[in-house]
């Protein structure tokens, strides 16, 4: 049989097949597929939960598929509040029709990430769901992570003069996707840069001490997470034009397109905040690692009032930058 049909998602023989063929296949853990609950350790510590769903279109693009995106978007989410990454649940709804292939490569592509980032997939569940309900296939996935003093942010302690830290350059995901979808004639070799960074975050919680907060600029871009944090934590901070590291390929089709590269969706960016004195150490660790090696300071906090984010342009004018406002990609992730 090389397509899913609605008998997959019955709860019989054919799902017993689908889990056992595909899912236990690669993801392991035997001894969980009996079990309507896995059976973690957690060794008594606190934990970090995060829960996301994806519904990209297409669902392979340039640099990677739905499925290598699930795992590393919930593993970056958990990396960035200062957890290790420890298990993952998985949950996929899949449309009749969809094929049996494809859904091997994309399953196969989150074990091949679960074991770059050290996690386990532990517990999941499928459904089956009529052709033309959706779009082929999503996926929930939830992950746990591991929380130690060591590695705790508080962005409450953000102060005048800490260096804004972007991990490398920004909008090349929305841009990948944007060209996969053969909508606008855009022709591109930027790839995605979904990635699981915890390896990456865990090195710069072991050596610095002064990180207030890290988050990963997904869903409207570096602006728009940079403007969360300025209104949540009532910051000024200011940002350098001329310091964003922005690949050509993705100015060039922002400028062809009207899109601005500042709100285009990232999935293998961090963002931090730190001390000064600590910059240019986080700096080198950064680009000790492959997705870190384009590193940059873009700005700074400058006042502990407001809540505002402003852009410096090279002609040295300052603008005001706000959220996201309206729709700019959907379905990017």
């Amino acid at each position: 049989m090389k397509r899913i049909n609605l008998a997959h998602g019955d709860g019989g023989e054919l799902t017993q097949q689908l889990i056992h063929d595909v899912f236990v296949k690669e993801f392991g853990h035997e001894q969980h597929a009996v079990m309507d609950a896995a059976a973690v350790s957690l060794n008594c510590q606190d934990i970090s939960v995060s829960t996301d769903s994806f519904v990209v279109n297409p669902l392979f693009f340039p640099g990677g598929n739905i499925g290598k995106l699930a795992v590393s978007g919930t593993v970056n989410d958990l990396a960035v509040s200062g957890a290790v990454p420890k298990f993952l649940t998985v949950s996929f709804i899949i449309e009749e029709g969809f094929l049996i292939s494809d859904l091997k490569m994309i399953v196969g592509a989150m074990a091949e990430e679960a074991k770059k980032a050290d996690v386990q997939i532990v517990s999941g569940d499928t459904k089956v769901v009529e052709k033309n309900s959706a779009d082929g296939l999503y996926i929930n996935t939830t992950g746990i992570g591991m929380l130690s003093n060591k590695q705790c942010v508080n962005p409450n302690t953000i102060q005048e003069g800490d260096v804004i830290i972007v991990s490398g350059s920004i909008g090349d995901h929305g841009i990948a996707i944007l060209a996969a979808r053969n909508e606008l004639g855009l022709i591109t070799n930027i790839q995605s840069d979904c990635a699981s960074l915890n390896h990456m975050t865990n090195a710069v919680f072991n050596a610095a001490h002064s990180v207030r907060i890290m988050r990963d600029p997904t869903r409207g871009g570096l602006a728009t997470t940079l403007v969360e944090i300025c209104e949540d934590f009532q910051v000024t901070m200011e940002i350098e034009e001329s310091a964003l590291p922005i690949h050509h390929e993705v100015r060039g089709a922002c400028d062809i397109l009207g899109f601005e590269p500042l709100y285009l969706a990232n999935e293998g960016k961090i963002i931090m905040i730190c001390a000064k004195e600590e910059e240019h150490m986080i700096l080198d660790i950064l680009r000790n690692f492959h997705e870190g090696q384009e590193a940059q300071v873009i700005g700074y906090v400058t006042k502990k009032e407001k809540g505002q984010l402003l852009l410096k342009t090279p002609l040295g004018s300052t603008r005001r930058l706000n959220r996201l406002s309206g729709m700019m990609l959907p379905r990017i992730c």
